[in-house]
């Protein structure tokens, strides 16, 4: 594989738009809401547990100012997640006009995922002391400046290092985003729709980065995607910060004494350096198996071996003490009362990982089976993520009305299977075939298991944590996923670099990445099977979900 196949891995994605927002105004306005919003959620006979449970006032909102809210929540996600579709199509542009080199190639897409991965739950909780609000705020506005950046960047350098903030800062917004759905909407429909809007704003926002900068670098360049962004990104601070109300959970003022006493910061280091160092590591062992014999990459996966032991030996000490833990050990514990919860909750949390691994890689490989392959230029290999796109939109949007009528279980097994059909189709499919013989249904197949797992994954995962502390429970999310990504991507690569370093000396090149990239479909399906028993065995006992509370 060439050097240019392994730069489009991008880490981060997540998809909706303003427009998402405004199609389900309707169904917003239609389900009345309770305006109370009680603690977590819990086996009403569990009383095994120390109750964490904080009740607050959810003010009622109008359905316009619902859609606003949404929309503003999901928008600088959206944005962010087009950007990274541009980088992700005209990186081998984009390096040639800002000298780039070779050994750099992987970075601008890999830092932002280093960077956002480690801070995700450092910003969860502080979301959860300080307030969603003025967190979401504050990435928006950082986020906006180093967009700006990186369309006025001259070396690859400078594009690096404004990648790497741009990741911090969106480390921000995303947890935030999380908290101020479950903040401004109790359980029920408008928290359902809010989460699958959420959804749809990274993997649709990812493909329409694809098609867009597919567009722009065949007409007026690269540099005005980013300005463009970065007008939008403003665009949605202003709105946010009119239309966001106040967290109602953020009564006690902030002061040094609750940073220092309510948020884990010896469990915060110990996490954020174990995923820094795992996914440095990820990204240099990407490009080829070889690089796991190296010193530096050796240590840093022995280092962040260490530091995840010591984070686990730590919060179960902090849970022992009575003290604050990042995460709580006992939401992977099992009760009398409660028997499944450990099993429940620790299988949304594999089925995440496994998700976005298999979404991303297939983005990734699929991309470079357009252009490797077929010999499509970035704009037609955009065009054919087009029912991607659609697909992304309407599968979040059916399963915000869906998710409080069926089953989870039922739902996940369904989604699953069908994006388990995505890269199947893919492993057998010929270069010389028709675009509407397998990969279109392909595209349109691949997202429906990641759109549907995000909004049921997040209404369990946020019921699992008292309402105080949804930042960390969207932290816990993100980071989830974003490892799954990192994983899936590193994974595959290296499978598919093995593949035609093995193959090359004996047959052409195009027929070695072919072969290369079929390995890493046929791991794509394997995973993609292992997510379908998941959902069936693990998920059966949660039923219906993101109930209207009475």
């Amino acid at each position: 594989m060439s050097v240019t196949s392994i730069e489009l891995a991008s880490p981060a994605r997540v998809h909706a738009t303003t427009k998402s927002s405004q199609l389900v105004i309707e169904a917003i306005g239609s389900s009345a809401e309770n305006v109370t919003s009680h603690g977590v959620h819990r086996d009403p006979d569990d009383s095994s547990d120390e109750e964490v449970a904080s009740t607050f006032s959810v003010p009622p909102v109008s359905r316009t100012k619902a859609a606003v809210v949404i929309a503003s929540a999901s928008s600088m996600v959206l944005m962010n997640s087009v950007l990274t579709g541009i980088l992700t199509v005209g990186l081998p542009v984009i390096a040639a006009d800002i000298g780039l080199g070779d050994s750099l190639l992987l970075w601008p897409a890999s830092v932002y995922g280093l960077t956002c991965g480690c801070t995700l739950l450092l910003s969860g909780s502080l979301a959860d002391v300080i307030g969603s609000r003025p967190i979401y705020l504050a990435g928006c506005g950082i986020l906006s400046a180093f967009t700006l950046g990186c369309g006025l960047v001259k070396t690859g350098i400078q594009l690096i290092m404004f990648r790497a903030m741009s990741g911090i800062a969106m480390s921000l917004c995303l947890p935030s985003a999380v908290s101020i759905i479950t903040t401004a909407f109790a359980p029920g429909g408008r928290r359902n729709i809010a989460f699958a809007c959420l959804g749809a704003a990274q993997p649709v926002g990812f493909s329409l980065g694809i098609v867009l900068g597919g567009v722009l670098i065949a007409s007026i360049g690269w540099r005005y995607g980013y300005y463009i962004g970065a007008g939008v990104n403003v665009l949605v601070l202003i709105i946010a910060f009119w239309q966001i109300p106040a967290d109602p959970r953020k009564v006690v003022p902030v002061t040094w004494k609750r940073l220092t006493t309510e948020i884990d910061w010896v469990g915060t280091l110990l996490i954020s350096a174990s995923l820094g160092l795992f996914s440095y590591a990820l990204s240099t062992i990407s490009v080829s198996i070889r690089e796991l014999a190296k010193p530096g990459n050796a240590v840093a996966l022995a280092l962040s071996a260490v530091c995840l032991a010591g984070f686990v030996f730590w919060i179960h000490r902090q849970e022992r003490l009575g003290r604050v833990a990042m995460v709580p050990p006992n939401l992977f514990k099992s009760t009398t009362n409660a028997p499944r919860r450990a099993r429940n909750f620790t299988c949304v949390c594999i089925s995440v990982f496994f998700t976005w691994a298999l979404f991303n890689s297939f983005q990734f490989f699929t991309t470079l089976y357009f252009q490797e392959l077929q010999g499509n230029s970035a704009l037609m290999a955009s065009i054919k993520y087009i029912p991607m796109v659609i697909s992304g939109l309407v599968i979040n949007i059916v399963t915000g009305f869906l998710v409080k009528r069926v089953s989870a279980d039922i739902l996940c097994t369904c989604a699953a299977v069908a994006s388990s059909i995505a890269p199947l189709l893919m492993a057998i499919t010929r270069p010389e075939w028709s675009y509407w013989t397998a990969t279109f249904f392909a595209t349109i197949l691949i997202p429906v298991s990641a759109d549907t797992l995000f909004t049921v994954s997040n209404l369990v995962i946020t019921s699992a944590f008292p309402p105080k502390t949804h930042g960390l429970a969207g932290g816990v999310f993100n980071t989830i996923s974003q490892i799954g990504m990192s994983v899936g991507i590193a994974i595959t690569a290296v499978a598919s670099n093995s593949v035609v370093e093995h193959e090359l000396p004996h047959t052409d090149r195009k027929t070695a990445l072919l072969k290369g990239y079929r390995s890493t479909y046929w791991i794509s399906f394997g995973a993609a099977v292992m997510m379908v028993a998941l959902s069936l065995w693990g998920l059966r006992s949660i039923g219906k979900i993101g109930l209207k509370k009475e």
